[in-house]
């Protein structure tokens, strides 16, 4: 019997695949580049994925090591995304998943904490890893996170963010996770801005979905098994 139509098998749309890239909590092993320092570094990424995937926020986490991933469905434009977004922190000691981590990556968000410039100075060291390992045409957003924080601990204005966004020819939204400030705002417009590149590129949404849902599949199992064993 010959298989059920992609779009009945599917219940979304569009599966897109999201990084968050910024600096660790801690870097273990050393640096991933010269410029970036094994200072204990925490700039949100994992409270910004909790707040958009569950609601919720915490001030209790244990840093990441290796990756993970959470799924969110949402409604664009009266289409269903699903949204695969992965975290991934302390990767340094898994030097070996990298590549995986970033191959089909459809959106990355380039996180900092306003409140620490060295994370801010090093989104430019990001970029370049993006370009190495992550495809041409990947979507970009910049995100300065932790702009609940009182004005005297900010050591980057959002001047200077929107300058560096500027630069690099990205949106830039400021974030809380812990007040909720922005956070599904950064998400949906990556999100809606994905959906626009894929809708112009590609004029059967059934292949896609089939195709980038194999892949999603077999990144995650290729990133676990190479975090696995690079422990």
């Amino acid at each position: 019997m010959a298989a059920p139509p992609a779009r009945a098998r599917a219940d979304y749309d569009y599966l897109i695949k999201l990084l968050l890239i910024g600096d660790s909590g801690q870097f273990i092993g050393g640096p991933i580049s010269p410029s970036i320092s094994s200072l204990d570094l925490r700039v949100g990424k994992s409270c910004l994925l909790l707040r958009f995937s569950d609601g919720s926020f915490t001030t209790s986490f244990i840093t990441t090591i290796g990756i993970d991933f959470k799924i969110r469905t949402v409604e664009l434009d009266g289409k269903r995304i699903k949204l695969q977004i992965w975290d991934t922190a302390g990767q340094e000691r898994f030097r070996t998943i990298t590549t995986a981590y970033y191959r089909g990556a459809m959106g990355i968000l380039l996180v900092y904490d306003v409140t620490d410039e060295s994370s801010f100075n090093n989104i430019r060291n990001w970029i370049r890893n993006i370009e190495q390992h992550a495809s041409d045409n990947v979507n970009k957003i910049l995100v300065g996170n932790k702009a609940d924080m009182d004005e005297s601990k900010r050591a980057v204005p959002t001047s200077k963010g929107q300058a560096l966004a500027d630069e690099y020819g990205i949106k830039f939204f400021e974030t809380s996770a812990k007040t909720n400030l922005n956070v599904e705002q950064v998400f949906f417009s990556i999100a809606r801005d994905i959906k626009q590149r894929l809708s112009e590129t590609d004029s059967k949404p059934e292949d896609r979905t089939i195709k980038i849902k194999a892949e999603g599949e077999a990144d995650a199992a290729e990133a676990q098994k190479s975090a696995c064993c690079g422990s």
